[in-house]
């Protein structure tokens, strides 16, 4: 067999392949296949070389370099000079065994100045010539929480006294938390000098103190010890140089802390309050009002200026300056102290019906008088509800078609009239007369009521659960009430409704409002509104500068107002347009993980916010994911004031610009010694947010027949199962349902549902009311203050 020889062709012809001049960004990323080029620096002209980009971040760093400088040197040109502004130091003691006025006297001793004059309690004012400034020194006393936030709110530094025998007690943490959530500026601890302690035993002493402070200022870095002369000195040191650091909420705010305080009566109990001291933060205006906390809120008459005697040299020693006028208030711009509306209760009073509209000639009475829809609206419809119901009963009703067509429509009571009700048009038009209706019955269920001695047994049987099953139920459905026997039940919920959808269902937020929302004022845009007061401040022209020694003369102060205790400082701030204003406040807050107690809504708490003080029952609602107001701005109540999830607490109270810092305290027998319930910061004053409050009325299904069920003990007469009929049922296994008769006397009722009912479920109707909460007062600094705590609310 002779094999085949085949050749190589040689004949294969390779075409090219096609250039195109243009390709498209994918076509471009295919051929690249991920890959980057990147030019080399030195191909650009304008690229420049390594040299000159080393010159470049150079030259960069050295300009940052000396923005920050001069900004150091701005913000701390208010403490420069001789007559530059002192520095203000609070000094806190943590602990009972401690005195403020030691460890300001080791500082002055640290200057060899005399430290004979140091009160032990109160301002006391020492020159740091080797630094070039001064310190203002507040000794505060022991146990004084109020006066300790009003001396931090004015304070530059927080100089804290540890005690190195003596541990930080419940209430040193209190106030530590306090003052974290109030804010706190540059803070520096020291130990109190203690001569007894070996050398050895100082370092852990200083280390563990360290690391307590840290868990409530992660910055600090060191505990100096007032033992120790070198320690001193850099106390000292850090007290009299840099930069003091920034409280948020003081932002754009004047403020000031008094080192004299003047009262001059001029009859009634009321007199001109002159209060001299430096102006501090922002620029402080004649026209807006200013704040005393626990005093409250006066107009200014004027601003003088206060020299030093020190600047009269030569043949002017020894003479009086008189002061001159720095701001006067403008009439037309000052702010008054009208706080709220004052109510006209004959505004929307029901006045009675003239002669002629009671003969039925008035306007609108007439038939020919009413206008025809117009053209294009939807039109009413007309359906059949029994007598006696509202018409908001009436909009409830569900016409199911599916029902209607598996199940047959309901026969009607006997002796039950029906009525006509205008609905709106996506309700099925039903006319009236067999003929035009699908007559459809079903078959009638006989019912036999029980005993009553029966009845009362099985229903004491079902209330008597146990405690597990009732702690399990409430966390699962925590807003279930038992409904009551001695009262009907739509006597005992009639200002509850009920809503087919929480989150999307409709809700007027100015319907039924009571009368301290007509007291109250509310923003058409309240961030425009915040905006324009700011600028409006910028521009004002009666003001003076920080920085600046006044005596600011306030009008119209009662006696008691004036009356300042021995060894409390005394702080002055300057408040925005519109501040003082009442409207609804909202503050998201979060439970002290420290605090044990129950906070229930409406509890009488103290709120602090900003520079004032406020006696306050707030109510608690969910807080929505984003802060938003959903659909229909409306927000389940809480009852209680839970630990680890946030919430909104709203109160009545004067209008916050800013976000602002706020903390809860619970007063008890000590008043000095509050427990610190809550912290958080301002959220907004939105007076239409709707704070809806669920109640749950539960029923037993007694008996089940597929999806129908008769369920009893969630109403005990007949005429409250038809009061709450049209609203929607749902069971704990999430079925949905609705009433579909009465039965018996004893508030039996059928309901259908949307599937098979198990006989261990639960049937549940949800019922809805707006709640609002109570007026505040503001909070007295009064040594015999009467708390509006009531008595069985007072705490250990």
């Amino acid at each position: 067999m002779v094999e085949s020889h085949h050749h190589r062709s040689t004949l294969k012809q390779q075409n090219k392949s096609f250039k195109s001049k243009y390709a498209s960004k994918s076509a471009i990323k295919r051929t690249a296949k991920g890959k980057t080029n990147r030019a080399s620096p030195k191909s650009h002209p304008n690229t420049p070389s390594a040299a000159q980009a080393r010159q470049n971040r150079r030259n960069h760093a050295k300009q940052a370099q000396l923005q920050k400088r001069q900004s150091l040197v701005a913000s701390t040109r208010i403490f420069n000079g001789v007559d530059g502004a002192p520095r203000i130091v609070a000094v806190v003691p943590l602990s009972p065994d401690v005195k403020p006025s030691d460890v300001s006297k080791g500082l002055a001793e640290a200057l060899s100045l005399s430290s004979e004059e140091c009160p032990e309690t109160g301002v006391w004012k020492i020159k740091a010539d080797r630094f070039k400034t001064s310190l203002q020194i507040i000794n505060l006393p022991y146990r004084s929480l109020y006066s300790t936030l009003d001396a931090v709110k004015a304070a530059d530094y927080v100089l804290f006294v540890l005690s190195p025998t003596t541990e930080v007690d419940a209430w040193g943490d209190t106030l530590l938390r306090a003052l974290q959530a109030q804010g706190l500026p540059t803070v520096v601890s020291v130990v109190a000098p203690n001569p007894s302690l070996d050398a050895k035993s100082r370092p852990t002493i200083l280390k563990s103190l360290l690391s307590f402070m840290q868990y409530f200022v992660p910055s600090q870095t060191r505990v100096y010890d007032m033992h120790s002369s070198a320690d001193r000195m850099n106390a000292l040191r850090a007290l009299c140089e840099g930069k003091p650091d920034e409280v948020r909420w003081r932002e754009g705010r004047a403020w000031m802390l008094g080192e004299g305080v003047v009262f001059e009566e001029k009859g009634e109990a009321k007199g001109t309050l002159k209060v001299t001291g430096v102006v501090r933060g922002a620029a402080l205006s004649a026209n807006r009002l200013v704040h005393l906390p626990g005093r409250g809120d006066y107009q200014v008459e004027r601003i003088t200026s206060f020299p030093l005697p020190r600047h009269l040299r030569g043949n002017d020693a020894g003479m009086d300056i008189e002061p001159t006028t720095l701001a006067e208030p403008d009439a037309d711009e000052a702010d008054s102290l009208v706080s709220s509306n004052d109510p006209d209760d004959l505004a929307n009073e029901q006045t009675w019906p003239t002669e002629e509209e009671m003969n039925g000639h008035g306007p609108g009475q007439n038939g020919n008088d009413i206008p025809d829809a117009k053209e294009g609206t939807t039109p009413r419809k007309v359906k059949r509800v029994p007598k006696g119901w509202s018409d908001y009963q009436a909009a409830w009703i569900v016409d199911d078609e599916d029902d209607e067509n598996n199940e047959g429509s309901e026969s009607e009571e006997d002796g039950e009239e029906m009525r006509d009700v205008e609905i709106g048009a996506e309700r099925e038009v039903m006319v009236e007369g067999e003929d035009e209706m699908e007559s459809v019955t079903h078959r009638s269920v006989a019912f036999e009521d029980m005993d009553m001695a029966d009845e009362e047994e099985q229903l004491q049987k079902w209330r008597s659960r146990t405690r597990e099953d009732e702690e399990k139920d409430d966390m699962q459905f925590p807003d279930e009430i038992d409904t009551p026997l001695d009262i009907p039940a739509r006597t005992r919920f009639q200002r509850y409704r009920g809503l087919r959808s929480f989150r999307t269902s409709p809700w007027d937020p100015y319907e039924n409002l009571p009368k301290d929302y007509a007291r109250i004022f509310q923003f058409e845009d309240y961030k425009r509104t915040e905006r324009s007061v700011r600028r409006r401040a910028e521009e004002d022209v009666a003001v003076v500068q920080p920085g600046v020694r006044v005596t600011v003369h306030l009008k119209d102060v009662p006696l008691e107002a004036a009356i300042v205790a021995a060894g409390t400082p005394f702080v002055m701030f300057g408040l925005w347009q519109h501040e003082h204003k009442m409207t609804v406040l909202n503050f998201t807050v979060q439970r002290n993980t420290e605090y044990d107690g129950s906070v229930r809504s409406k509890d009488p708490l103290i709120l602090c916010v900003g520079p004032r003080r406020l006696h306050t029952r707030p109510v608690y609602s969910q807080h929505t994911q984003g802060g938003g107001k959903g659909y229909n701005n409306v927000h389940k109540f809480e009852r209680y004031l839970r630990h680890g999830d946030m919430y909104v607490a709203t109160t009545y109270g004067p209008v916050v610009f800013g976000k602002q810092s706020c903390m809860l305290l619970r007063e008890t027998k000590d008043l000095e010694a509050p427990n610190l319930v809550a912290m958080g910061t301002f959220f907004n004053p939105d007076t239409t947010r709707i704070i809806a409050k669920r109640i749950v009325l539960t029923g037993h299904p007694f008996k089940i027949h597929k999806k129908t069920a008769t369920v009893r003990y969630m109403f005990f007469n007949p005429d409250d199962v038809r009061y709450f009929a049209p609203i929607q049922l749902h069971t704990k296994y999430g079925r949905a349902g609705h009433i579909r008769e009465s039965l018996g006397t004893h508030g039996y009722f059928k309901a259908h549902f949307d599937g098979p009912v198990n006989q261990m479920d639960t049937v549940c109707m949800s019922l809805y009311k707006r709640v609002y909460p109570r007026w505040c007062e503001p909070w007295t600094c009064k040594g015999n203050v009467q708390s509006q705590v009531d008595g069985d609310a007072m705490e250990e």
